[in-house]
């Protein structure tokens, strides 16, 4: 498969060129989406939707128990359909877990200290219970677990990835889009859990879906499992999904192109087109891998993309009485996008914000 088809590919497969009808399609469709900064999570589903999606639309979902937000896999904060939190978890969840334990360790967060919070943690939200993050640290405290420093953090991480807890419905908030979310339980809250026949063959077709053509080495670094274990979903999902040259797998009926899709859009903060991937460079040319990121801080900045191509980034502040500023293009291939394409293309994004 040539760059040019693959990158064609993949923009459909991403719902960059064949929108899906709904934010909630969207999720569903790509399982899985990056979203430590929240925004950034509910605008990459809001750009692969049809229409004018707004943050209220989002938000609607978030508050209606169709999306949730948890460390699904790699470490990393995803938004991801309610029902499909579970069935990911029982893949990732020790994984993550057996990683994480010597910053527990160093934390003294231990067994004992684990069982208590999550004992708290359920008392406290049991029976329809939602707290912020304040105030479900201050819990802690008030129960006699220590939330100094970073443990407050890391024992959110260990009872989420636990299934106990996930963040839910948003916190309200009057002066721009919110930034929180409440805490619940993740029994309570998610209602009608999937349970696919084999977790992990449902797991690769869905990635396939929503980021193919891709590889197995792609997956195993998407979803934080061991190439070998890739390698046996792999070839154990061939009746679900194609394969094709260069050790590429594609979905089996994948989504048409959109003849109204622009050939510019403005993509979030750690959007999956560009994040998603061992190579990068296939889409992002190597010169500007270090205008995208991640930096330093592991900050992956919001891409302009233009045709399937990196052409630049840009920039937009969340800080209260700001959102309404107009986002900022930082274009870095001149000829890669006209005036007006950017212009559309951040519109867009500025719509959904103030919405």
């Amino acid at each position: 498969m040539d760059i040019a088809a693959l990158r064609s590919a993949r923009l459909r497969s991403h719902r960059l060129s064949a929108p899906a009808a709904t934010v909630r399609d969207a999720a569903v469709h790509m399982l899985a989406v990056q979203a430590q900064e929240f925004w950034a999570g509910r605008w990459a589903l809001a750009s692969r939707s049809r229409g004018a999606p707004r943050l209220s639309d989002l938000d609607a979902a978030f508050d209606a128990g169709v999306l949730v937000r948890a460390w699904t896999m790699r470490g990393t904060i995803h938004v991801i359909p309610a029902p499909d939190l579970a069935w990911v978890l029982s893949l990732t969840s020790e994984r993550q877990l057996r990683q994480g334990a010597g910053t527990r360790a160093s934390e003294g967060i231990d067994d004992s200290v684990l069982r208590c919070a999550e004992r708290l943690a359920r008392a406290a939200l049991g029976g329809g219970g939602r707290l912020g993050r304040r105030e479900f640290l201050s819990m802690l405290e008030a129960g006699g677990v220590s939330t100094a420093g970073q443990r407050g953090y890391h024992l959110i991480v260990a009872l989420a990835l636990r299934g106990v807890v996930c963040w839910g419905p948003v916190v309200p908030r009057d002066d721009g889009p919110t930034r929180e979310q409440y805490l619940v339980l993740v029994e309570e809250w998610v209602r009608d859990a999937a349970a696919p026949a084999d977790p992990l063959i449902e797991m690769f077709v869905r990635f396939i879906d929503g980021h193919g053509p891709a590889g197995v080495g792609d997956f195993a670094w998407w979803a934080g499992l061991p190439v070998t274990v890739a390698r046996r979903a792999a070839a154990a999902s061939l009746d679900r999904v194609d394969e094709v040259d260069d050790g590429l797998y594609v979905a089996a009926s994948g989504p048409r192109r959109s003849s109204s899709a622009p050939g510019v859009v403005a993509l979030a903060a750690f959007d999956e087109y560009y994040l998603s991937y061992v190579d990068r460079g296939l889409v992002c040319p190597p010169e500007l891998l270090s205008l995208v990121g991640p930096g330093k801080n592991g900050l992956v900045r919001p891409i302009l993309l233009a045709r399937g191509v990196v052409a630049g980034a840009w920039s937009h502040s969340k800080a209260v009485g700001r959102h309404g500023e107009d986002p900022v293009p930082e274009l870095a291939v001149p000829d890669a996008a006209t005036t007006a394409e950017i212009d559309a293309a951040l519109a867009r994004y500025a719509r959904f914000i103030a919405g």
